[in-house]
């Protein structure tokens, strides 16, 4: 029988979630493609600021209905930023501490949001060991491992429960097209797309998922060959989404299609959607925004009509150090003015002139 603190705690999660409003759907204007419709799920609007704040509070509520966290576990987490976010904000809802293991290039804005929540951070160089460090730390402390990377794909209840799946197609019951043609999505740990996916599946709706990678990651590769072992060294270049190795909760078999994006695309993809809708959001959201833009491409060459809804994943005000920077660009030896070029084409004129994209699928 649960005891008075693990009522109470779940009963605290429960009351932040029905105290908050659901997250918008923002049409992005498209004037070469009238008869084709884009939708950002805007998760930036999240009290935590991303995505994965949903993905905490079904985190915090796996583990405390399996016994696995009581009153005085610290929590341990292996993150590039936004899940560390949210998982603090969850902690110091219910009084934990919370020590998040990142990546030491993870932008310095995450990092003290991390603290603003009442977290700590343990700075790690090499993001392909952040879990085993996370994962030492937790037996060290008598902690708990949320472990992202392997639950996030169970802990998520797909047939309801309002997920981000649910949300959407509520959100589109009146527009022109109320069951997309495509849903566009990133994986960092590939819950989004397992959530998607079921959900899809579940309700027998006629709509796809394309997931899309950053260059410098694992899944596009894992997508295509079904090889566990493969690795990549360093991080993806566009925090949130990639890793360099398979995690356990990316789950191939739910994806109906991938797109590899070059990260200068994933950049130059942020200033052009800003330009259009006045916002900035970060480079994942980039990345999702270059894939539906390919997918569009394909739809106008074959005379369809429809609708698809990418993930906005977290706010641009994050990336002002880095993907905003021209400084930092320069840095990096980017140049994004080619891709900028290329997408302002395709959406004012209907002119697709990029190179060969990798893309694969099921």
């Amino acid at each position: 029988m649960p005891d008075a603190w693990l009522r109470d705690a779940i009963a605290a999660i429960n009351a932040d979630f029905t105290r908050s409003a659901d997250t918008h759907l923002v049409p992005v204007f498209l004037p070469a493609f009238p008869q084709i419709k884009l939708y950002i799920k805007d998760e930036s609007t999240h009290v935590t600021g991303s995505l994965k704040h949903r993905l905490a509070r079904s985190l915090f509520l796996y583990a405390l209905c399996n016994g696995w966290v009581t009153r005085n576990t610290p929590i341990i987490e292996a993150s590039s930023g936004s899940t560390a976010i949210s998982e603090a904000y969850y902690a110091r809802l219910l009084g934990l501490r919370f020590i998040a293991v990142v990546a030491r290039s993870t932008s310095p804005e995450k990092l003290r949001r991390i603290t603003q929540y009442g977290g700590e951070c343990m700075l790690v160089d090499d993001p392909s060991q952040d879990r085993a460090h996370a994962r030492a730390l937790a037996t060290e402390l008598g902690g708990h491992f949320m472990d992202q990377f392997t639950f996030a794909e169970r802990a998520t209840d797909w047939r309801g429960n309002n997920n981000i799946a649910e949300s959407v197609f509520k959100q589109l019951a009146n527009e022109p097209y109320s069951c997309p043609r495509w849903i566009v999505c990133g994986a960092g740990t590939g819950g989004t797309a397992a959530t998607f996916g079921r959900y899809i599946r579940y309700r027998s709706y006629a709509t796809q998922v394309c997931v899309v990678d950053p260059e410098r990651s694992v899944f596009y590769e894992y997508f295509r060959t079904r090889n566990p072992q493969l690795r990549v060294a360093g991080g993806s270049g566009v925090e949130g989404i990639g890793r360099p190795q398979v995690e356990p909760s990316f789950l191939p078999t739910i994806v109906d299609h991938m797109i590899r994006v070059p990260n200068a695309a994933s950049y130059a993809a942020i200033h052009v959607l800003e330009e259009r809708i006045g916002r900035r959001y970060g480079g994942s959201t980039g990345t999702n925004f270059f894939g539906a833009c390919c997918l569009m491409a394909d739809m106008a060459a074959r005379g369809e009509k429809g609708a698809l809804v990418m993930i906005g994943c977290d706010a641009g005000e994050l990336y002002r150090e880095t993907y905003y920077s021209a400084e930092w660009l320069h840095q990096q030896q980017i140049d994004i003015t080619s891709y900028c070029t290329q997408l302002r084409s395709l959406l004012d004129q209907g002119r697709w002139a990029i190179g060969p994209i990798e893309r694969a699928s099921a």
